[in-house]
């Protein structure tokens, strides 16, 4: 079982953003332990953490800034832009999904892998 929920899934034919929130961290952990924002590559299942800097939400529009770029978002559909608009990527977002095993496993390796650095 996963240690983590998804609660924000956007993804194209090449990635995959999502937002998760761990569930075996204990209550008083950082909220940057909690919430992390991932970029995962669809081939190789490559996961980039993305560092989180700041949300703003005006009515349907929401957007997520990171050191490595920004997320815009509504109900349907976002785009990602990389730092120094290197790359735009247009995103679908799903409000309905069942992560994949794969992904799920990916994903609890990351966070496991992430937990023995802080050792």
């Amino acid at each position: 079982m996963p240690n983590f929920e998804c609660l924000y899934f956007l993804e194209n034919f090449y990635l995959y953003i999502i937002e998760i929130k761990r569930t075996d961290l204990p209550k008083d952990a950082p909220v940057e332990a909690v919430y992390k924002w991932l970029m995962i590559d669809k081939e190789n299942l490559t996961i980039t953490p993305l560092s989180f800097n700041a949300m703003d939400a005006a009515g349907e529009i929401e957007e997520r800034f990171f050191a490595e770029g920004y997320l815009k978002f509504n109900s349907t559909i976002g785009t990602f832009i990389e730092k120094y608009n290197s790359a735009q990527h247009p995103l679908d977002r799903r409000l309905e999904w069942k992560i994949t095993t794969y992904l799920s496993n990916a994903i609890i390796e990351m966070l496991a892998n992430e937990s023995v650095g802080h050792l």
